[in-house]
């Protein structure tokens, strides 16, 4: 005699193969007879966790997922799923849990106590269920940020390659930057800010060299958010690349992977999310446009100013980096500074091919001459790596 879970999880997979199959009778069957069985919300309980559990092995962490299924369906899958991971993750004793993975939880689970929030998966709409398990069992394999619920461990930390008390002086003048109303306070700050990131970088690169410390390429997933992903995923790629990182966007998950060593990483996900938001800024403030014809025509006006925002964005960064560089070599020599950023350079390159053996490309088109005119002089305005706006 077949278990109640093995039941539950026949009922289950005939309800997902008729939502994919897009057949709506048998997905109402399905419905039904899982509304029918008293002992249907344990054993939904139960494969609920299972099907979570195995995405985590897949490479997803608790925020991508609930973001994912919170992109493909809705707010009340979402939180289904939020729940599920909730209930999984207690299984295992928090010494062994990453302390990201329990801010992760944090941010996208309710404040309900955990019978509610158990009862939320048991006693939900087995629509919503067989829906949220279609969508997680789409989900494909991705590279692993960290340690697993349960697997976490001392040995498992990563050699610290970020000052803390830097990386918050670092987002207290990037807050200042993006708060101030006046341009010098903001170039100001944000020079700071990169000069400490910048001068921090090329120091545990040298330092790593002279003491023979391995520090490894790792990988971040960083949230790309509607409208205008395309556009806000080049800027991300040209701050990844004048920082010695790649990005590739995932564009039916709504995140880019960037990779690179883990400082240059924090460097690339504070940048980019502090140029994002003044780039944001100087967009919104020339308010809606219309075309010679009085047709409204803002959507292109942003997509071109974002895009050549990005595109100019990168010129000014590449010519920033180098010039960190050449003042670097002033100080240690080329024969000390070169070979250790070529070597990094490649074993970057070398993860990314890795994990990214067959990327395919795609272009942007912009039609909206103002916007793209207006975004390279708002990237103009920006401030990188210490050195200040371009002037006429």
């Amino acid at each position: 005699m077949p278990t109640e879970r093995e039941i539950v999880e026949r009922i289950v997979a005939e309800g997902v193969f008729a939502y994919d199959a897009r057949r709506p009778a048998e997905l109402t069957r399905a419905v039904q007879a899982l509304a029918a069985r008293p002992g249907a919300p344990a054993a939904v309980f139960a494969l609920m966790q299972a099907e979570v559990l195995a995405v985590w092995q897949r490479g997803w962490q608790p925020f991508e997922l609930h973001r994912s299924v919170k992109k493909a369906l809705t707010d009340e899958h979402a939180r289904l799923a939020g729940a599920a991971m909730l209930a999984q993750t207690r299984a295992y004793a928090p010494a062994t849990v990453d302390e990201r993975w329990q801010a992760q939880l944090l941010q996208i689970t309710t404040k309900r106590p955990d019978a509610e929030q158990d009862g939320a998966v048991g006693q939900a709409d087995p629509q919503l269920v067989i829906q949220t398990i279609w969508h997680l069992r789409r989900l494909p394999g991705l590279p692993f940020q960290g340690p697993l619920p349960g697997e976490a461990r001392p040995q498992h930390v990563a050699p610290k390659t970020v000052d803390q008390k830097m990386l918050d002086r670092v987002r207290a003048l990037l807050a200042k930057a993006e708060s101030t109303t006046f341009p010098e306070e903001a170039e100001a700050y944000t020079a700071k800010a990169q000069e400490l990131m910048t001068r921090h970088s090329i120091d545990f690169a040298l330092l790593m060299a002279r003491t023979g410390g391995k520090d490894e390429p790792a990988v971040r997933r960083i949230p790309i958010d509607n409208p205008y992903e395309a556009a806000k995923t080049l800027l991300l790629q040209a701050v990844a690349e004048a920082n010695g990182c790649r990005s590739v966007w995932m564009e039916y998950y709504g995140f880019a992977t960037v990779t690179g060593f883990p400082g240059d990483l924090d460097s690339v996900e504070l940048l980019f999310t502090s140029l994002l938001v003044q780039a944001v800024a100087a967009m919104t403030q020339s308010g809606p446009k219309q075309d010679r014809f009085g047709r409204n025509n803002t959507r292109s006006f942003r997509q071109a100013f974002l895009t050549a925002y990005a595109q100019r964005i990168g010129e000014r960064l590449r010519g920033a980096t180098e010039t960190a560089v050449s003042e670097t070599i002033r100080d240690v020599g080329e024969s000390t500074l070169l070979p250790v950023l070529k070597a990094r350079s490649e074993e970057v390159a070398a993860k990314f091919q890795e994990l990214f053996p067959a990327l395919k490309t795609r272009s942007i088109t912009v039609s909206n001459r103002q916007g793209w005119a207006e975004g390279r002089a708002a990237a103009d305005r920006a401030d990188l790596h210490g050195r200040r706006a371009v002037r006429e």
